[in-house]
Protein backbone atom coordinates (compact mmCIF):
# COMPACT_ATOMS: atom_id res chain seq x y z
CA UNK A 1 0.00 0.00 0.00
CA UNK A 2 1.19 3.33 -1.28
CA UNK A 3 1.96 5.85 2.11
CA UNK A 4 -0.93 8.35 0.60
CA UNK A 5 -3.46 5.55 0.39
CA UNK A 6 -3.04 4.30 4.00
CA UNK A 7 -4.81 6.25 7.07
CA UNK A 8 -3.62 9.62 8.51
CA UNK A 9 -3.10 7.48 12.03
CA UNK A 10 -1.00 4.66 10.57
CA UNK A 11 1.43 7.16 9.05
CA UNK A 12 3.99 8.74 11.67
CA UNK A 13 7.12 9.40 12.38
CA UNK A 14 9.16 6.78 14.43
CA UNK A 15 9.55 8.05 18.06
CA UNK A 16 12.37 10.50 18.54
CA UNK A 17 14.20 8.42 20.93
CA UNK A 18 14.31 6.18 18.23
CA UNK A 19 15.68 8.42 15.28
CA UNK A 20 18.98 8.51 14.40
CA UNK A 21 19.06 11.80 11.55
CA UNK A 22 18.51 15.22 12.36
CA UNK A 23 17.65 17.17 9.71
CA UNK A 24 18.39 21.21 8.94
CA UNK A 25 19.83 22.25 12.38
CA UNK A 26 23.36 21.75 12.11
CA UNK A 27 24.04 25.86 13.89
CA UNK A 28 21.43 24.20 16.97
CA UNK A 29 23.69 21.18 16.88
CA UNK A 30 26.73 23.06 16.93
CA UNK A 31 26.02 25.00 19.98
CA UNK A 32 25.31 22.25 21.67
CA UNK A 33 28.65 20.43 20.85
CA UNK A 34 30.43 23.72 21.24
CA UNK A 35 29.04 24.07 25.28
CA UNK A 36 29.37 20.59 25.80
CA UNK A 37 33.34 20.46 24.43
CA UNK A 38 33.73 23.71 27.01
CA UNK A 39 33.25 21.57 29.85
CA UNK A 40 31.20 23.97 31.38
CA UNK A 41 27.66 23.24 29.46
CA UNK A 42 25.04 24.70 30.95
CA UNK A 43 22.36 22.45 33.08
CA UNK A 44 19.37 23.15 31.42
CA UNK A 45 18.82 24.00 27.37
CA UNK A 46 14.68 24.97 26.47
CA UNK A 47 14.54 24.20 23.15
CA UNK A 48 12.19 25.81 21.54
CA UNK A 49 10.22 26.23 17.75
CA UNK A 50 7.07 25.17 16.28
CA UNK A 51 5.70 21.66 16.14
CA UNK A 52 7.30 18.96 14.34
CA UNK A 53 11.14 20.33 13.11
CA UNK A 54 13.00 17.98 15.10
CA UNK A 55 13.44 19.72 18.39
CA UNK A 56 12.87 15.95 20.36
CA UNK A 57 15.09 14.30 17.64
CA UNK A 58 17.87 17.13 18.75
CA UNK A 59 17.31 16.38 22.36
CA UNK A 60 17.49 12.53 21.98
CA UNK A 61 20.66 13.43 19.91
CA UNK A 62 22.02 15.67 22.75
CA UNK A 63 21.40 12.61 24.97
CA UNK A 64 22.96 9.87 23.57
CA UNK A 65 26.05 11.90 22.49
CA UNK A 66 26.92 12.92 26.34
CA UNK A 67 25.95 9.09 27.70
CA UNK A 68 28.17 7.82 24.91
CA UNK A 69 30.65 10.21 25.74
CA UNK A 70 31.19 11.11 29.24
CA UNK A 71 34.12 12.81 29.30
CA UNK A 72 33.49 16.23 27.05
CA UNK A 73 37.42 16.81 27.42
CA UNK A 74 38.24 13.44 25.84
CA UNK A 75 39.85 13.52 22.33
CA UNK A 76 36.94 11.64 20.47
CA UNK A 77 34.68 14.50 22.04
CA UNK A 78 36.83 17.37 21.05
CA UNK A 79 37.63 15.73 17.87
CA UNK A 80 33.65 15.48 17.04
CA UNK A 81 32.11 17.85 14.14
CA UNK A 82 28.60 16.43 15.08
CA UNK A 83 26.41 14.97 17.92
CA UNK A 84 26.18 11.77 15.82
CA UNK A 85 25.77 7.89 17.92
CA UNK A 86 25.13 5.59 15.01
CA UNK A 87 21.96 3.17 15.97
CA UNK A 88 24.10 -0.23 16.38
CA UNK A 89 25.66 1.76 19.82
CA UNK A 90 24.82 0.21 22.87
CA UNK A 91 23.88 3.83 24.20
CA UNK A 92 21.65 4.37 21.30
CA UNK A 93 19.92 0.88 21.61
CA UNK A 94 19.13 1.12 25.40
CA UNK A 95 17.81 4.75 25.03
CA UNK A 96 15.83 3.84 21.39
CA UNK A 97 14.02 0.91 24.36
CA UNK A 98 14.05 3.39 27.07
CA UNK A 99 16.15 1.15 28.84
CA UNK A 100 18.95 3.35 30.03
CA UNK A 101 19.72 3.99 33.48
CA UNK A 102 21.04 7.45 32.84
CA UNK A 103 17.94 8.20 30.87
CA UNK A 104 14.69 9.95 32.23
CA UNK A 105 11.62 11.40 30.13
CA UNK A 106 8.77 13.17 31.01
CA UNK A 107 6.41 13.16 28.79
CA UNK A 108 1.91 12.55 28.58
CA UNK A 109 1.31 8.89 29.81
CA UNK A 110 -1.78 7.40 29.64
CA UNK A 111 -3.95 6.70 32.57
CA UNK A 112 -5.53 3.36 34.54
CA UNK A 113 -8.44 2.77 31.70
CA UNK A 114 -5.91 3.61 28.99
CA UNK A 115 -6.61 7.32 28.36
CA UNK A 116 -3.65 9.67 27.16
CA UNK A 117 -3.66 12.63 29.85
CA UNK A 118 -3.73 15.89 29.06
CA UNK A 119 -1.17 17.06 30.81
CA UNK A 120 2.40 15.92 32.27
CA UNK A 121 1.30 15.31 36.32
CA UNK A 122 3.25 16.15 39.04
CA UNK A 123 3.74 12.82 40.43
CA UNK A 124 5.73 12.39 36.99
CA UNK A 125 7.28 15.36 37.44
CA UNK A 126 8.40 14.37 40.82
CA UNK A 127 10.45 11.65 39.15
CA UNK A 128 13.18 13.72 38.97
CA UNK A 129 13.96 13.68 42.79
CA UNK A 130 14.28 10.23 42.89
CA UNK A 131 16.25 9.89 39.26
CA UNK A 132 18.66 13.04 40.23
CA UNK A 133 19.07 11.60 43.86
CA UNK A 134 20.17 8.16 42.69
CA UNK A 135 23.55 6.79 42.44
CA UNK A 136 25.01 8.15 39.53
CA UNK A 137 25.03 5.83 36.29
CA UNK A 138 27.83 4.23 34.60
CA UNK A 139 28.44 7.23 32.78
CA UNK A 140 28.44 9.99 35.10
CA UNK A 141 25.46 11.81 33.75
CA UNK A 142 21.88 11.59 34.22
CA UNK A 143 19.83 13.28 31.55
CA UNK A 144 16.39 14.62 31.44
CA UNK A 145 14.24 15.45 28.66
CA UNK A 146 10.90 17.23 29.28
CA UNK A 147 8.84 16.63 25.62
CA UNK A 148 6.89 19.17 26.20
CA UNK A 149 7.48 21.50 28.72
CA UNK A 150 4.47 22.90 27.66
CA UNK A 151 1.96 19.92 28.79
CA UNK A 152 3.31 19.72 32.49
CA UNK A 153 0.51 21.42 34.84
CA UNK A 154 1.21 23.88 37.34
CA UNK A 155 2.30 21.51 40.09
CA UNK A 156 4.78 19.77 37.77
CA UNK A 157 6.05 22.82 36.43
CA UNK A 158 6.69 23.60 39.94
CA UNK A 159 8.03 20.18 41.30
CA UNK A 160 10.42 20.66 37.96
CA UNK A 161 11.95 24.20 39.17
CA UNK A 162 12.40 22.64 42.77
CA UNK A 163 15.21 20.40 40.68
CA UNK A 164 16.40 23.20 37.96
CA UNK A 165 17.44 25.20 41.12
CA UNK A 166 19.96 22.94 42.97
CA UNK A 167 20.51 20.94 39.96
CA UNK A 168 22.93 17.77 40.61
CA UNK A 169 26.36 17.45 39.28
CA UNK A 170 26.65 16.25 35.76
CA UNK A 171 22.66 16.80 35.34
CA UNK A 172 21.60 18.07 32.13
CA UNK A 173 18.12 19.19 31.45
CA UNK A 174 16.28 19.13 28.03
CA UNK A 175 13.40 20.88 27.93
CA UNK A 176 11.50 20.94 24.78
CA UNK A 177 8.46 23.74 24.31
CA UNK A 178 6.09 24.24 21.18
CA UNK A 179 5.63 27.87 22.45
CA UNK A 180 8.40 28.81 24.59
CA UNK A 181 7.67 32.36 25.33
CA UNK A 182 4.81 30.84 27.55
CA UNK A 183 7.03 28.81 29.59
CA UNK A 184 7.02 29.56 32.97
CA UNK A 185 9.42 32.77 33.67
CA UNK A 186 10.94 31.32 36.43
CA UNK A 187 11.85 27.78 34.70
CA UNK A 188 13.00 30.02 31.46
CA UNK A 189 15.78 31.86 33.91
CA UNK A 190 17.44 28.85 34.76
CA UNK A 191 17.74 27.65 31.01
CA UNK A 192 19.93 28.39 28.21
CA UNK A 193 17.47 29.08 24.90
CA UNK A 194 18.35 27.23 21.69
CA UNK A 195 15.82 28.30 19.32
CA UNK A 196 14.72 26.35 15.79
CA UNK A 197 13.64 27.30 12.68
CA UNK A 198 11.28 25.61 10.47
CA UNK A 199 12.46 23.21 8.04
CA UNK A 200 12.79 24.53 4.23
CA UNK A 201 10.94 22.17 1.94
CA UNK A 202 13.76 20.16 0.65
CA UNK A 203 15.14 19.29 4.52
CA UNK A 204 11.28 18.57 5.23
CA UNK A 205 11.54 15.71 2.33
CA UNK A 206 14.86 14.26 3.09
CA UNK A 207 13.33 13.64 6.63
CA UNK A 208 10.07 12.55 5.81
CA UNK A 209 11.09 9.85 3.01
CA UNK A 210 13.32 8.86 5.46
CA UNK A 211 10.80 8.26 8.08
CA UNK A 212 8.26 6.42 5.71
CA UNK A 213 10.96 4.63 3.77
CA UNK A 214 10.19 5.97 0.77
CA UNK A 215 11.77 7.61 -2.56
CA UNK A 216 12.25 11.52 -1.61
CA UNK A 217 11.33 12.52 -5.55
CA UNK A 218 8.14 10.65 -4.67
CA UNK A 219 5.98 13.44 -6.12
CA UNK A 220 2.51 13.01 -2.99
CA UNK A 221 5.77 13.72 -0.52
CA UNK A 222 6.93 16.95 -2.22
CA UNK A 223 2.79 17.97 -2.42
CA UNK A 224 2.52 17.41 1.23
CA UNK A 225 6.00 19.09 2.24
CA UNK A 226 5.17 22.00 0.82
CA UNK A 227 2.17 22.53 2.57
CA UNK A 228 3.81 21.62 5.79
CA UNK A 229 5.00 24.91 6.50
CA UNK A 230 8.15 23.57 7.66
CA UNK A 231 6.91 20.63 9.90
CA UNK A 232 7.92 17.02 8.82
CA UNK A 233 5.48 15.36 11.73
CA UNK A 234 2.42 17.71 9.62
CA UNK A 235 4.21 16.42 6.65
CA UNK A 236 3.71 12.54 7.34
CA UNK A 237 -0.08 13.17 8.65
CA UNK A 238 -0.47 14.81 4.75
CA UNK A 239 0.47 11.83 3.36
CA UNK A 240 -2.47 10.14 4.95
CA UNK A 241 -4.76 11.53 2.36
CA UNK A 242 -7.83 12.96 4.04
CA UNK A 243 -5.67 15.58 6.29
CA UNK A 244 -4.62 17.73 3.42
CA UNK A 245 -8.54 18.21 2.75
CA UNK A 246 -8.93 19.04 6.91
CA UNK A 247 -6.25 21.68 6.71
CA UNK A 248 -7.69 23.87 3.87
CA UNK A 249 -11.35 23.09 5.40
CA UNK A 250 -9.51 24.44 8.29
CA UNK A 251 -7.12 27.13 6.72
CA UNK A 252 -10.15 28.81 4.46
CA UNK A 253 -12.14 29.28 8.03
CA UNK A 254 -8.65 31.01 9.29
CA UNK A 255 -8.39 33.33 6.59
CA UNK A 256 -11.86 34.76 6.58
CA UNK A 257 -11.57 35.88 10.41
CA UNK A 258 -12.96 37.62 12.12
CA UNK A 259 -15.96 36.62 9.92
CA UNK A 260 -17.32 33.32 11.06
CA UNK A 261 -18.82 30.77 8.55
CA UNK A 262 -21.40 29.06 10.40
CA UNK A 263 -22.21 26.76 7.84
CA UNK A 264 -18.54 25.70 7.35
CA UNK A 265 -17.89 25.46 10.78
CA UNK A 266 -21.13 22.77 11.09
CA UNK A 267 -19.30 20.84 8.35
CA UNK A 268 -15.37 20.77 9.57
CA UNK A 269 -16.95 19.86 13.01
CA UNK A 270 -19.43 17.00 11.28
CA UNK A 271 -15.70 16.13 9.30
CA UNK A 272 -13.86 14.61 12.99
CA UNK A 273 -15.39 11.72 14.17
CA UNK A 274 -15.42 10.14 17.50
CA UNK A 275 -12.27 8.20 18.06
CA UNK A 276 -10.81 9.89 15.21
CA UNK A 277 -7.78 11.45 16.61
CA UNK A 278 -5.85 12.09 13.77
CA UNK A 279 -8.50 13.98 12.49
CA UNK A 280 -8.72 16.25 15.14
CA UNK A 281 -5.28 16.59 15.41
CA UNK A 282 -4.96 17.82 11.76
CA UNK A 283 -7.59 20.72 12.89
CA UNK A 284 -6.00 21.89 16.03
CA UNK A 285 -1.87 21.41 14.55
CA UNK A 286 -3.07 23.96 11.62
CA UNK A 287 -4.91 26.75 14.13
CA UNK A 288 -1.58 26.55 16.19
CA UNK A 289 0.07 26.99 13.29
CA UNK A 290 -2.05 29.82 12.56
CA UNK A 291 -1.61 31.19 15.72
CA UNK A 292 1.93 30.96 16.01
CA UNK A 293 2.43 32.81 12.80
CA UNK A 294 0.31 35.71 13.98
CA UNK A 295 2.56 35.72 17.45
CA UNK A 296 5.28 36.08 15.86
CA UNK A 297 4.41 38.53 13.50
CA UNK A 298 6.19 42.13 13.58
CA UNK A 299 2.93 44.16 13.39
CA UNK A 300 1.05 42.61 16.26
CA UNK A 301 3.93 42.73 18.47
CA UNK A 302 3.53 45.98 18.73
CA UNK A 303 -0.07 45.66 19.59
CA UNK A 304 0.38 43.83 23.22
CA UNK A 305 -3.62 43.75 23.91
CA UNK A 306 -4.37 41.62 20.96
CA UNK A 307 -0.91 39.66 21.09
CA UNK A 308 -2.27 38.65 24.49
CA UNK A 309 -5.42 37.67 23.39
CA UNK A 310 -4.03 35.53 20.96
CA UNK A 311 -1.87 33.65 23.73
CA UNK A 312 -4.99 33.70 25.75
CA UNK A 313 -6.59 31.67 22.78
CA UNK A 314 -3.26 29.37 22.06
CA UNK A 315 -3.52 28.46 26.33
CA UNK A 316 -7.28 27.52 26.02
CA UNK A 317 -7.42 26.13 22.86
CA UNK A 318 -4.81 23.66 23.94
CA UNK A 319 -6.64 22.83 27.42
CA UNK A 320 -10.02 22.19 25.44
CA UNK A 321 -8.27 20.26 22.55
CA UNK A 322 -6.79 17.47 25.32
CA UNK A 323 -9.63 17.57 27.52
CA UNK A 324 -11.39 16.88 24.34
CA UNK A 325 -9.11 14.03 22.79
CA UNK A 326 -8.41 12.33 26.42
CA UNK A 327 -12.44 11.91 27.38
CA UNK A 328 -13.41 11.31 23.71
CA UNK A 329 -15.85 14.47 23.75
CA UNK A 330 -18.39 15.27 20.47
CA UNK A 331 -15.58 17.62 18.12
CA UNK A 332 -18.40 20.13 17.02
CA UNK A 333 -18.79 21.94 19.99
CA UNK A 334 -14.65 22.46 20.24
CA UNK A 335 -14.54 23.81 16.31
CA UNK A 336 -17.00 26.51 17.60
CA UNK A 337 -15.57 27.71 20.48
CA UNK A 338 -12.24 27.77 19.43
CA UNK A 339 -13.35 29.49 16.09
CA UNK A 340 -15.21 31.70 18.29
CA UNK A 341 -12.61 32.80 20.43
CA UNK A 342 -10.57 33.65 17.48
CA UNK A 343 -13.29 35.62 16.38
CA UNK A 344 -12.90 37.71 19.24
CA UNK A 345 -9.00 37.62 19.16
CA UNK A 346 -8.96 39.06 15.54
CA UNK A 347 -11.47 42.01 16.00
Amino acid sequence: MSPRNQSAETIAAPHPRETISLYGHAAAEAALLTAYKSGHIPHAWLIGGVQGIGKATLAYRMARFVLANPDPASAKVQEAVSLQVDAPYPVARQIAAGSHGGMLTLERSANDKGVMRSVITVDESRETISFFGSTAAAEGWRVCIVDTVDELNANASNALLKILEEPPARSLFLLVSNMPSRVLATIQSRCRKLMLRSLATEEVIAAAAEALQIDPSDQALREAAETAEGSVAHTLTLMGGEALGLQQRTTALLDILPQLDHRALHALGDALPLNDRAALRTVIETIERWLSARLRDDELQSDLPRLARFAEVWEKMGKAARDTESFNLERKPLVFSVFGWLAEAAA
